[in-house]
């Protein structure tokens, strides 16, 4: 399997996608499962920062993740995860250790079932999947990043940069799995390359 981590904006999810495409592998985007929690979290009102009960939550909610679509607990959140509301909570839910562990073991089921795939997110080679066969650690410049998700959704470039900055700095310095690169993974910076490069890089070392 590839493990796939970095930064808001480096562009994992887009060549993970296409990855997978090349190597006939299936995909997971573990960032939308803490997204589909967060967003469970706040459609039954409960407080980001009230740890017992955003992690007793996680416990009893039901995502539905496909390539295109996640539905949380029989609803369709697709659209509801990348809206700001669910943007702006998502860090506190996922420093949430009860969080973490119920979702690392849903991610590990999802490779086990599947037997193999190509999983990105944060903490995938570093905790999820310390064994993967191939190790990629994704980034880009905090410039490019901001630019990438005004494309996406829209926004000002500098108050995106600022909220990328801040999400940076919490995903870095939580306590349980920090956002860090593996020791052994392979470095891109895709700030000035093509999806198509850097993916094809990326093949060539898998099947290196």
């Amino acid at each position: 399997m590839v493990a796939i981590d970095g930064p808001a904006g480096a562009g994992k999810s887009t060549i993970a996608r296409e990855l997978a495409r090349k190597l006939s592998l299936p995909y997971l985007d573990t960032g939308a499962m803490y997204r589909g929690i967060t967003c469970a979290v706040l459609r039954k009102g409960i407080d980001v920062h009230d740890v017992d009960a955003v992690a007793q939550l996680a416990l009893s909610t039901v995502l539905d993740i496909s390539d295109d679509a996640l539905v949380v607990d029989g609803v369709d959140a697709t659209q509801d995860i990348r809206g700001e509301a669910v943007t702006r909570a998502v860090s506190a839910v996922a420093a949430n250790s009860g969080v973490r562990s119920e979702l690392r073991e849903r991610q590990r089921q999802w490779v086990a079932e599947r037997g193999g795939g190509v999983v990105e997110g944060r903490d995938i080679a570093t905790v999820v999947f310390p064994d993967a066969r191939l190790k990629v650690f994704l980034t880009a410049s905090p410039l490019v990043r901001a630019q990438r998700r005004v494309a996406q959704i829209g926004g000002d470039v500098e108050q995106i940069a600022r909220d990328i900055a801040e999400r940076d700095h919490k995903d870095s310095t939580r306590s349980d799995s920090p956002l860090r690169e593996s020791e052994n993974a392979l470095f891109v910076d895709t700030s000035d390359r093509s999806i198509g490069e850097v993916v094809n890089e990326i093949v060539g070392v898998f099947h290196g």
